[in-house]
């Protein structure tokens, strides 16, 4: 049996969905799938506020899409009393297009330090094909007062 490792243990997607107000993860329709004790998933629909001039999906909407799973990831371990998060560092391997339907974000944390935690997220589209995969780092630190 796995443990959780979220601060708060007893999470639903449904308590997701604040974490989308007033941002681009609302411009971009991203939606909360799913969350286990050790992974969150989110899925964003290729619509045209993501796509590039040739149709298909924007390669810094799939960034988009993985920072805001990592991001999430991370506010979720971090005790929101008295710490935040941001991102430190991202990069992504588009490997392949898609010009519609839902893209799908699975983020697995690689590392979880008290200064960082690096996240692991594969961007698959809707036929469970990988279509990005990146790795982001958010940088853990103490709130100011």
């Amino acid at each position: 049996m796995s443990t959780s490792i979220w601060f708060h243990k007893q999470l639903s997607v449904a308590e997701l969905q604040f974490t989308n107000q007033d941002t681009m993860a609302a411009f971009l329709e991203m939606e909360w799938v799913e969350i286990a004790d050790d992974f969150l998933v989110i899925k964003m629909p290729v619509t045209d506020k993501c796509r590039q001039p040739y149709g298909i999906l924007h390669g810094g909407a799939s960034c988009a899409l993985a920072e805001t799973v990592g991001s999430v990831g991370s506010h979720l371990i971090i005790n929101p009393a008295t710490h935040i998060c941001v991102g430190l560092e991202i990069n992504a391997n588009h490997i392949r297009s898609v010009k519609e339907g839902f893209v799908i974000a699975t983020a697995r944390p690689l590392h979880i330090g008290g200064s960082t935690h690096v996240w692991d997220v594969k961007i698959t589209d809707d036929a469970g094909k990988l279509i990005c995969v990146s790795r982001l780092t958010v940088a853990i630190l103490a709130k100011r007062e």
